[in-house]
């Protein structure tokens, strides 16, 4: 394990000799930087890319709409359940082979599915997107996390990362929109292929290997199958709510069974000599908040890209690429908020802007929450994409950052992985719940109203107005619960610095 480095060294604009002398990859950070960029935008877009294409690719498969949603289900239900494992393995077998292993298996998988001739090898192909996504997203974040030490650069890194992980959904959109419209459904497939091979090629020429950290222990069978178990069978019941409803004996019997599993997973956890995930890394005040900034994020993310995606494609009537480009003021202002407010985060901690972004992000979705059947864009939608946007990078860039802040190199790609697992558990919980609650108000409005055309659109948008209402309450209780357990001031960089709980 690298030297730890003292509370002098960590200061801002003092030199760090034992960072520069132990980092081998510390030359070319900023360009192994975009490389890691590159590859979270890979598993990021993925998410949503598929999104515009599915009904063009039902229509050439020939699947039905029960049949659609697994479409998407499945890329999730992998990746989700898989991270953890995913993230142990990092640490384990080396962040630079594993990152490379994620990035030429997303790619073969991606060109599975563009080819798919039927409905069963583009699911095959969406799980084996998720599978690699689930060892390719820990090891780049654990590949940021070590590369940079210095805290104000550390900060800066973070911020581009949080900005491509919060527009990364937004991109998916618009590349989404475009490929299907200009070329075929399968290009949104395909797309992967050349991006993953320049993130190869950057891997094989950045990335030095490094020798197996002599702190790395061997895998935690019961505590991987049990977590697996878990976030599979939960993931899938959530799934399952959507189309059988909540009441259904498999959307029951999933969740609970999920959830026991995890019960069951932390208690192994703290037993087990060798955990997969150290419960220390959770109960951290800084980590267990940033965890929840992820999932309310996900959470609120969703009801952005679905509904608003619903609302400008078939209420507003908006071709698929017009809707993606729909998104590009969101995409801005993450971007503005998450890189500008680097140097704020470095200096004051996460505490602040997390709470001041969650209830940005939060005014955006009552923006959304007064639209109308005849709204217009730039009057009614325009304004909310772009608070909602500088709320979600001002949350988001923070959030990674004190995630992996303070975590030893043997816990580096688990701890990782927990914030991305955190964030797919937040989104599917909104796909699920949110989709019910849509549903439910959009049935409610036409109780006793005739089943004209109008009326039916006047319900739909009741649904998704609905659904921005929650959205907005989900951001203000997480504003209101990681502010209190943030710990004001700046977060501690060094890897060995002592652990609050541990």
């Amino acid at each position: 394990m690298a030297e730890a480095l003292t509370a002098d060294e960590l200061s801002p604009g003092r030199a760090q000799p034992a960072a520069t002398t132990d980092n081998p990859h510390h030359a070319t950070r900023w360009l192994i930087l975009a490389v890691i960029a590159l590859a979270q935008l890979i598993v990021v877009l993925d998410a949503t890319i598929v999104n515009i294409a599915l009904p063009t690719a039902q229509e050439a498969l020939g699947f039905s709409n029960d049949s659609r949603q697994w479409i998407v289900t499945g890329y999730a239900l992998a990746f989700g359940s898989l991270l953890l494992l995913g993230g142990r393995l990092s640490d384990l077998l080396g962040r630079r082979p594993m990152f490379i292993t994620g990035l030429i298996g997303f790619a073969a998988a991606s060109a599975v599915g563009g080819a798919a001739q039927n409905f069963e090898v583009l699911v095959g192909a969406r799980v084996a997107q998720g599978v690699f996504g689930a060892v390719l997203a820990p090891a780049a974040l654990s590949l940021l996390t070590v590369t940079f030490t210095d805290a104000k650069e550390r900060a800066k890194a973070f911020a581009i990362f949080g900005a491509i992980s919060g527009g990364g959904g937004a991109i998916g959109l618009i590349l989404g929109g475009a490929l299907t419209e200009y070329l075929s459904w399968r290009w949104v497939m395909y797309v992967n292929v050349p991006l993953a091979v320049i993130a190869v090629i950057g891997a094989a020429l950045l990335l030095k290997k490094q020798p197996r950290s002599a702190d790395a222990k061997g895998i935690d069978a019961p505590g991987s199958l049990l977590v697996i178990a878990g976030l599979g069978s939960f993931v899938y019941g959530l799934a399952s709510a959507e189309s059988d409803g909540w009441s259904s004996a498999t959307t029951l019997i999933c969740v609970i069974a999920g959830l026991t599993l995890l019960a069951v997973f932390a208690v192994v956890e703290s037993r087990v000599k060798n955990p997969l995930l150290p419960l220390h890394i959770i109960w951290d005040r800084n980590r267990g908040a940033s965890f929840l900034v992820v999932a309310f994020v996900g959470i609120g993310l969703f009801a952005v890209f679905l509904f608003l995606t619903y609302y400008v494609s078939l209420t507003l009537g908006y071709t698929p690429l017009k809707t993606g480009f729909s998104f590009v003021p969101m995409i801005l202002g993450i971007m503005a908020t998450a890189t500008g407010s680097a140097g704020l985060v470095a200096r004051i901690g996460p505490k602040i802007p997390v709470f001041v972004g969650m209830l940005l992000a939060a005014v955006g979705m009552v923006l959304f929450a007064q639209l109308e059947v005849d709204s217009t864009y730039a009057a009614h939608i325009l304004p909310g994409l772009v608070i909602t946007g500088l709320g979600i990078g001002l949350s988001m860039a923070p959030a990674f950052s004190a995630a992996t802040s303070g975590v030893d190199a043997e816990h580096a790609g688990v701890a990782s992985a927990s914030v991305n697992t955190f964030n797919q558990i937040g989104g599917s919980i909104g796909t699920a719940v949110l989709s019910a609650f849509a549903a439910t108000a959009t049935t409610d409005y036409l109780t006793g109203k005739a089943p004209s055309q109008a009326n039916q659109a006047l319900a739909a948008v009741h649904g998704y107005t609905t659904v921005f209402w929650w959205a907005a309450g989900v951001f203000v209780v997480g504003a209101l619960l990681c502010g209190a357990l943030f710990r004001p001031g700046p977060v501690a960089v060094n890897p060995d610095a002592p652990v609050v709980g541990h």
